[in-house]
């Protein structure tokens, strides 16, 4: 196959789903990895891809992938993170969980646990968790995001805060290479935000895909976090701040 005709199908790949990783696309065109580096580094170059950590996505800032691909990409890797996660949060204890296809991943994880609380703006997280008889679900008031069952507003910013919390289990669209935490939606960001000040623990859960990935709308900075949940080691600027701020860092 010819380097041009590589590139396109890998436009149609990464469009299609939203994100292609290194390997997968190696082994699609059989062709090594450096070979899919040098392609993606030119595709990026001319703005019709964006490279990330370990493959390549979309180049929009503004608009998130859809919630289907979003919920089967990387799965095995969220089911990893989530027993990671699962595996830190002791029995008795008081929960956020935000909207995310990685924190609907560790909400089927802590279904061993026992006596949790949890309050939630994800309607999936409430739905998976509400099948414990011994554990209380409050869900945010506000309003929800048809595409994923997110909650959002000033009535659920003013709900989250009425709460103080053990564990805030927070998921994230993009890491950038300062730490910047970043998502797509400014009032999902903001519920978040809120989310994080009312928790005693913050618990940070991303693919390996989410460093260096842009988007538009900043939460915060990865240095907030106290602990990091991923599937693979972060760039080397994101384990330096981890290593000076001392964070805690789990890659499952």
């Amino acid at each position: 196959m010819k380097q041009s005709e590589r590139h396109s199908r890998i436009i149609e790949i990464v469009s299609s789903s939203g994100f292609a990783t290194i390997e997968e696309l190696a082994s699609k065109f059989d062709v090594t990895p450096q070979t899919i580096r040098r392609d993606l580094k030119e595709l990026d170059n001319e703005n019709k891809i964006q490279r990330f950590h370990g493959g390549a996505g979309l180049s929009s800032t503004i608009l998130n992938t859809s919630y289907s691909n979003r919920k089967v990409a990387f799965l095995k890797e969220k089911q990893r993170i989530a027993e990671a996660v699962a595996l830190e949060i002791p029995d008795h204890s008081s929960i956020f969980i935000n909207i995310g296809t990685t924190t609907e991943a560790i909400a089927q994880a802590l279904l061993n646990h026992n006596n949790l609380t949890v309050i939630t703006n994800n309607l999936h997280v409430a739905s998976i968790l509400s099948t414990k008889d011994d554990f209380t679900i409050i869900i945010a008031g506000g309003v929800v995001r048809n595409r994923d069952g997110g909650v959002m507003g000033e009535a659920t910013i003013d709900f989250v805060s009425q709460f103080k919390v053990d564990y805030a289990i927070i998921g994230i669209s993009g890491v950038d290479d300062t730490g910047d935490l970043l998502d797509f939606d400014y009032q999902e960001v903001r519920v978040s935000r809120a989310i994080v000040e009312n928790s005693r623990n913050i618990f940070l859960a991303a693919d390996h895909s989410k460093f260096g990935r842009d988007a538009l709308t900043r939460l915060g900075n990865i240095a907030e976090a106290h602990h990091i949940f991923t599937s693979e080691t972060p760039p080397e600027s994101i384990v330096s701040i981890l290593n000076k701020e001392n964070i805690k860092l789990t890659v499952a």
